[in-house]
């Protein structure tokens, strides 16, 4: 008999609690008051060039060392010919931007070659045409140029070729098909005839690219960044505005204007970590200031530049420019604003008007200094403040709260912020994915009436593995899933988001995780990407107010969610995230405005591993899917995968 009284208590407490957990919390949305708008700039992007993001990713050069500029002029060269067949030079021209090039001795009836290695290899597509360029001067005799595509077993896979050059220096074109899709081509020189002549700024671009746009952006990068709708486009960087010391710091003049004419520099990733040295890691700037400006323009996002407040990275020389000598620096940022807003008939708006933009860009905001701290950044940005405000008081300053996310130099920033009345003070953190949960309510006390947010740099740290794509698992994504949800429901005093770095290159990377796979051919977007995805696509106009027992869900029963309400299509988006390693259940009930039409969609992400991550190889381990849920009275029940995040768009009376 007590077996049996056993067994039966047993089964009802066991009973109960499925039951209780299938009922689930009631998530109590209020839809008749906005706490805030979400700004347009909410989810935005962080570009800075690391990991081959701009030079071998994003900017479709194929070329490494096209203009002979790196520190071994030939790198990424090499000679090939019979002996006697030629003699190669390196010549300076005392040309401060462009110093560099080559001289080439051609013995008669001799081939001399040059072969370029590209950026780890080139990645070319069969079918597809390639434009080559070549600024070359005949000197004395006659020579012919040989263009060729090679495969990795050294076979042509595309010519073309080049005469007639003239005892000027020109520019010549030409235009080739491939034959063959290859990860690792490269490309190959060959000069023949007698005589001298001298070459530079060798370049070899796919005809497709972004928008079809000659010597453009690799399209299928671009188009993952147009794909999130972001609000904002954080550009250089990072710590490459810095610079390892003031010399190599970003300086944006130097990137506009003639691409022949912009200064090469060392990128400085190029030997920050030891374990992943990059000795061929430089910066040509065919990735500029106004091709920056173009690409927002293009995906929709509010441009945001980051310039130098005179101080180089504090993690490296902590080189400080004095305060009395700071003037180029803040002139550097009123000459930026010129270009970017100027009418045509100022000097630097005449720039960007010859250079194929005669409309401004609409800059709207400028961050000064990027991870800077101490008295030392103070002392510089209340000067710049001074001179920008009284230049330019239409646009927004952003300042910084330095590499750390908590701490005395983070509050003694803060502090300083709200004395200088910054509008938008920068926020970094790089955690666990731990921290990411614990910290979601983050924001709940941050002062409303102070400086804005701006969580410029975030992403959840965990374990590492042998593939370089392996650091950005489930596990890191649904953290930081997390967390944004606690972004969203202090839309009130955080205004904009990015997740960093967004780019790397498989085969050259320094740091990860980041957003964005690729190699040669391919791209991928990580677990992580879907993510900030969900949320700049499912952005919504207005914060209210989702409560469970009258509080936030950030946390409880592991469950975290935020509510906000899309005014254009009149619905209530409702992102919730389950970290728990079990299903488990929501009810959504509305008070004030109810749902209307009979189904809302949910897109979901949910992954029983979390190690789980994405390939260049195998993209859709970890993906969004799409549902559609019929809407059955006023409580609206959602069944919440195990390790998920859903987002629900319910349409509601207008």
């Amino acid at each position: 008999m007590k077996l049996k009284l056993l067994s039966f208590l047993i089964c009802f407490f066991v009973i109960g609690q499925f039951t209780g957990n299938a009922q689930g919390k009631s998530l109590i949305i209020n839809t008749k008051a906005i706490i805030a708008p979400i700004q347009p700039t909410m989810w935005g992007l962080f570009f800075e060039d690391i990991n081959f993001a701009a030079d071998g990713g994003i900017y479709a050069e194929l070329v490494k060392n096209r203009s002979f500029e790196f520190y071994k002029p030939l790198m990424g060269w090499k000679n090939i010919g019979e002996e006697y067949a030629g003699q190669l030079q390196i010549v300076n021209s005392q040309n401060e931007n462009n110093p560099r090039f080559v001289q080439l001795q051609i013995n008669d009836g001799k081939e001399f070659s040059l072969e370029n290695e590209g950026f780890r290899g080139m990645g070319v597509v069969a079918g597809e045409n390639y434009d080559f360029s070549i600024l070359a001067r005949q000197t004395n005799g006659n020579t012919t140029l040989k263009i060729e595509l090679l495969d990795s077993a050294g076979v042509a896979i595309g010519n073309s070729e080049l005469k007639n050059f003239s005892g000027e220096w020109k520019k010549y074109e030409t235009k080739f098909s491939c034959s063959k899709t290859q990860a690792k081509a490269s490309l190959r020189l060959t000069f023949s005839g007698k005589g001298i002549i001298e070459i530079d700024l060798v370049s070899l671009f796919p005809e497709h690219t972004w928008k079809n746009r000659k010597n453009g952006l690799r399209a299928d990068l671009v188009q993952k960044l147009a794909d999130m709708k972001p609000g904002f486009l954080r550009f250089p960087g990072g710590c490459i505005v810095e610079g390892h010391e003031l010399e190599t710091r970003y300086q944006w003049k130097k990137t506009v204007g003639n691409v022949d004419e912009r200064k090469l520099i060392v990128n400085r990733w190029n030997t920050e970590f030891s374990y992943r040295n990059a000795p061929d890691y430089f910066q040509s700037y065919g990735l500029g200031f106004y091709e920056y400006f173009l690409l927002c323009e293009d995906i929709g996002a509010s441009p945001l530049p980051i310039l130098n407040c005179g101080m180089a990275c504090e993690f490296n020389s902590s080189e400080l420019v004095p305060l009395d000598k700071l003037d180029p620096y803040i002139q550097d940022i009123l000459d930026l604003i010129e270009f970017a807003n100027g009418a045509p008939t100022t000097k630097w708006g005449k720039l960007r008007a010859d250079m194929g933009h005669p409309t401004p860009f609409n800059l709207k905001m400028v961050g000064v200094g990027n991870e800077q701290w101490g008295t030392q950044y103070i002392d510089r940005l209340k000067i710049f403040l001074k001179v920008l405000r009284e230049k330019h008081p239409e646009i927004s300053f952003v300042g910084g709260s330095g590499p750390f996310s908590d701490g005395q130099d983070f509050d003694y920033l803060w502090s300083q912020m709200r004395e200088l009345n910054v509008p938008l003070v920068d926020e970094h953190y790089y955690k666990s994915p731990e921290w990411f949960l614990k910290n979601a309510s983050r924001y709940d006390n941050y002062d409303r009436k102070g400086p804005k947010v701006f969580a410029g740099e975030y992403a959840a740290h965990d374990k590492e593995g042998k593939d370089s794509e392996s650091r950005n698992t489930w596990k890191s994504a649904l953290a930081e899933a997390a967390l944004m949800t606690g972004l969203e429901r202090n839309a009130d005093v955080v205004y904009m988001a990015s997740y960093a770095p967004l780019f790397g290159n498989v085969n050259a990377w320094q740091w990860r995780p980041d957003l964005i796979w690729f190699d040669n051919l391919k791209s991928v977007g990580t677990p992580n990407y879907y993510v900030q995805k969900l949320f700049s696509t499912n952005k919504g106009t207005d914060l209210v107010s989702a409560l469970v027992d009258g509080k936030p869900l950030a946390g409880q029963d592991s469950l975290y969610a935020s509510a906000c309400i899309d005014a254009a299509t009149s619905e209530l988006i409702v992102k919730m995230v389950n970290v728990a390693k079990k299903p488990n259940v929501l009810n959504l009930q509305m008070d004030g405005k109810q749902a209307a039409g009979k189904e809302l969609t949910l897109q979901i992400i949910a992954n029983s591993n979390l190690g789980a991550y994405n390939k260049v190889g195998n993209p859709e381990e970890v993906a969004p899917v799409e549902r559609k849920q019929k809407i059955t009275g006023k409580r609206i029940v959602v069944n919440l995968d195990a390790s998920s995040l859903t987002v629900a768009r319910i349409p509601i009376r207008k």
